[in-house]
């Protein structure tokens, strides 16, 4: 068995480094050919002039509904004023104006469900304010399981959610 795990590591170690290699030869090859098909030789392919395509793309499918709009928009179609949200899941009032204030502020996914909580949302809600600042909930481990099923159960209470993670053994949501 022994002698088996040693093979499956020099494999591993072997392929993985020549694939590593590989793929980026195959990144080089992409970025020239973006560079040609753009009408510039390889060589003037500079990252500020490859760029504007990327700039233009992303300038064009940039969703609006960025976490920040999302957020306060939901506080404001249920009527609560800030300290409201952020005292009922004891979230620092600092943290808070942060998420106000900075417009290049990304939350914390944790941070993201405790919002939700105290908005109390539905998960359609939950699922929107989640992507909106690039997070889900995926069926794939007890963590996001169990913080799916209090949404979908209307259990949003911090500490009632956090014994349902510990008696899963998940990270408990940081209060």
């Amino acid at each position: 068995m022994v002698n088996l795990k040693e093979k499956l590591q020099k494999y591993i170690d072997k392929y993985l480094k020549e694939e590593e290699l590989v793929s980026s030869e195959k990144i080089q090859t992409v970025k020239l050919d973006i560079c040609e098909s753009l009408a510039y030789a390889p060589r003037s392919c500079s990252a500020k002039v490859c760029s504007d395509p990327v700039k233009t793309f992303i300038k064009e499918t940039i969703d609006p509904n960025d976490f920040k709009t999302v957020l306060f928009r939901m506080i404001e179609e249920r009527n609560l004023n800030d300290s409201e949200v952020y005292n009922k899941v004891h979230i620092d009032r600092r943290l808070f104006s942060k998420i106000r204030s900075d417009k290049n502020y990304h939350p914390s996914k944790d941070t993201v469900i405790l919002l939700g909580l105290s908005l109390e949302l539905k998960v359609g809600e939950i699922e929107e304010l989640l992507d909106s600042a690039a997070y889900s909930l995926p069926k794939t481990n007890y963590f996001d399981l169990i913080i799916r099923f209090c949404f979908l159960n209307r259990i949003y209470d911090v500490n009632t959610v956090n014994d349902l993670l510990d008696e899963y053994n998940c990270r408990l949501l940081n209060c």
